[in-house]
């Protein structure tokens, strides 16, 4: 089968042919319409997160048909076997059926980006109807898909943050009541004259200083949950500016899998019927490599390879 290779650490991938998956116990085989790509595809190929195989096909997510025909959302698939190939290797529980009005680039963007941002406001955060949220690194997919989702999940005051101000300008559109441009002037303070009362929820895909600015407009009693760590690994974190406050490390794969489960199908559903919108960039199995080299650069939507 054709596909996008990884031969060596931290290369770009090659496109060219790589043997097909053969199902175990356990296991299916799926034809894949789309893959996803995402900065965690990037750090694996790295080396950053452990050596990967080589050589290996590169990706977790997709959208694809099983052996019956069967529309399902996957992720991960199974080393050495990855979404940007014509066919890759699953377990049979981590399959996620997709609603049939759904668009496939929009259905894999419900799926890692979409779970980073739901899973933390619903099951971490356990936000409640009017409460005001912070989104950090909003430009970025998983924090539009958060501002959009707090909505939905009924919070009264959602404010977007990030550093790209033209990109940001246009989450207002998402449902943001209010805009700080980070890294403009200074962070705490441009984020504490929109937080009113005080944030009650923070979602947080950045980290180190952002996060620190972050905690300082919080209200008591306030959930911070961080996704990612963009701005930086670290921060300096005063115990005092902890105390009635309660700050959560997320990882989709560390959430269990009804949890994940229970999400996607909510996800799904609001996207299906438009209440969630995130821009799709395509890339044919072909061009793989461009695709690679914009998501270093930091795009501002979704990029996926079609089959």
């Amino acid at each position: 089968m054709r596909a996008a290779v990884l031969r060596s650490v931290g290369a770009v991938p090659e496109v060219g042919e790589f043997p097909d998956p053969i199902a175990r116990d356990g296991q299916e085989v799926v034809n894949v319409s789309v893959a996803g790509l995402n900065p965690v595809d990037l750090a694996r190929a790295s080396g950053s997160m452990g050596d990967p195989v080589l050589p290996s096909v590169v990706g977790r997510e997709g959208v694809g048909r099983l052996k019956d025909g069967t529309r399902v959302y996957f992720n991960p698939s199974l080393s050495p076997y990855g979404s940007w190939g014509q066919r890759t290797l699953v377990k049979q529980d981590r399959t996620f059926p997709v609603p049939d009005d759904l668009d496939d680039g929009l259905a894999v963007a419900m799926g890692i980006p979409g779970l980073a941002a739901w899973i933390p406001l619903e099951h971490h955060a356990r936000l409640q109807p009017g409460e005001n949220v912070l989104v950090l690194g909003a430009t970025g997919i998983v924090g539009q898909i958060a501002v959009q989702a707090a909505k939905i999940l009924g919070a009264g005051r959602v404010v977007a943050a990030a550093r790209h101000s033209d990109a940001l300008a246009a989450i207002t559109a998402l449902g943001a009541d209010a805009l700080v441009t980070l890294g403009a002037d200074d962070d705490a303070d441009a984020l504490k004259s929109e937080a009113g009362d005080g944030y009650d929820v923070v979602i947080d895909p950045l980290y180190a200083a952002p996060f620190e600015a972050a905690l300082g407009a919080t209200a008591a009693g306030a959930r911070l949950v961080t996704i990612g760590q963009t701005a930086g690994a670290t921060a300096t974190i005063a115990f005092r500016a902890l105390q009635g406050r309660t700050h959560i490390g997320h990882g989709n794969q560390s959430v269990a899998d009804h949890v994940l489960r229970d999400a996607y199908a909510k996800l799904t559903q609001h996207a299906a019927a438009g209440r969630i919108h995130v821009e799709v960039r395509r890339y044919d199995l072909d061009h793989a490599p461009d695709a690679w080299k914009a998501q270093a650069d930091g795009p501002h939507c979704k990029l996926v390879i079609t089959f």
